[in-house]
């Protein structure tokens, strides 16, 4: 966590809210996926932006989670600049910056390889480097 980043328990309490107000398989992906932030990061920040979409944070913005009628959106805010060798980016492709995981019902997430996006996006913020 960089120095002037702080864990804010209401936002933690917000997402747990989210997640449970998803009596879907899409409070159980969220859940899921928020798991797996936390694990490849145990200093990852979590915030709620943007009218309750949920952040994780670690030196700048990692990625947002979002949720739709038939997808969970997970988008990295420099996505663009990440390596993905298992391509697990599949949405906003055309960006220069942004890339995004569209997760359906049922898909599967190769979780080794998602921490790894999520470490690479925290180096990356922590950096101080610009997205390409």
């Amino acid at each position: 966590m960089a120095k002037d980043e702080v864990q804010d328990p209401e936002a933690s309490r917000l997402i747990d809210a989210k997640i449970e107000s998803l009596a879907d398989w899409r409070g159980a992906m969220l859940s899921r996926m928020r798991g797996l932030i936390r694990e490849a990061d145990p200093d990852v920040v979590e915030e709620v932006k943007w009218r309750g979409v949920p952040v994780w944070s670690h030196g700048g913005i990692i990625c947002t989670g979002e949720t739709y009628k038939s997808v969970v959106k997970l988008t990295f805010l420099k996505g663009a600049s990440l390596v993905d060798p298992t391509g697990l980016f599949n949405s906003s492709l055309d960006g220069n910056a942004r890339r995004a995981i569209d997760i359906r019902e049922g898909e599967i997430v190769d979780e080794d390889a998602f921490k790894a996006l999520i470490r690479e996006a925290a180096a990356l913020n922590m950096s101080g480097k610009k997205a390409r």
